[in-house]
């Protein structure tokens, strides 16, 4: 399950990834996991509403994790 994180380019992106990453292979569960980057996100971005940190982060599961897919993904503009 493991996922390169250095080549996502977002630091809130990375930790998103890494955390979701980590705790899956610890047993968590989605839902539990999905919870916890949700609000790790929002403490990178403190400004962001509930809604638009969920959605962020679930586009970033499914593409990072789901398809796997190697591009750029829609988000925030941090570096």
């Amino acid at each position: 399950m493991a996922i390169e994180a250095s080549r996502i380019a977002r630091k809130c992106e990375r930790a998103v990834i890494t955390a979701y990453t980590e705790l899956r292979e610890v047993g968590t569960e989605d839902v539990t996991a999905f919870n916890a980057c949700t609000t790790l996100y929002r403490i990178h971005h403190p400004e962001s509403s509930l809604s638009e940190a969920r959605m962020l982060v679930s586009e970033w599961i499914d593409h990072h994790m789901v398809r796997k897919a190697d591009g750029p993904t829609a988000g925030c503009n941090c570096a």
